[in-house]
């Protein structure tokens, strides 16, 4: 399931996994919402609220898209958050990974700032 993320000045294209969260999250698009950051990561609310799966972990790489349940959220990780020890990042408490990022360019994702404009469409719509 390819997906399209489209900020003001930076789109990126991400996969999806065969999961049900990843179903659950690619069922509700197109998303469009105001975005945060903690540390390296970016993240904004979502309005499914699928259970945690049996593999869930705050332990997450560079790239990962994930469900964070308690806000509910849809987080990009891209490099270290304030939870994280070293260069990883580690989200603030378990999440279901559910896609990854085609490419990754931490160096762009560090510049959306919070509060801007996201958009997550399905590959192929407008």
């Amino acid at each position: 399931m390819k997906i399209i993320i489209r900020f003001a000045t930076y789109e990126v294209a991400a996969e999806l996994y065969d999961t049900p969260t990843g179903r659950s999250i690619y069922q509700m698009l197109p998303i469009q919402q105001n975005v945060n950051t903690w540390g390296e990561e970016i993240y904004f609310p979502v309005s499914v609220c699928p259970p945690l799966e049996s593999d869930a972990s705050a332990a997450v790489t560079v790239g990962d898209l994930a469900f964070w349940p308690k806000l509910p959220a849809f987080c990009i990780f891209f490099g270290p958050t304030p939870a994280s020890s070293d260069e990883n990042p580690v989200a603030a408490s378990p999440v279901n990974i559910f896609g990854r990022l085609t490419t990754i360019e931490p160096e762009k994702l560090k510049k959306i700032p919070i509060g801007e404009n996201v958009k997550v469409l399905r590959a192929g719509q407008s």
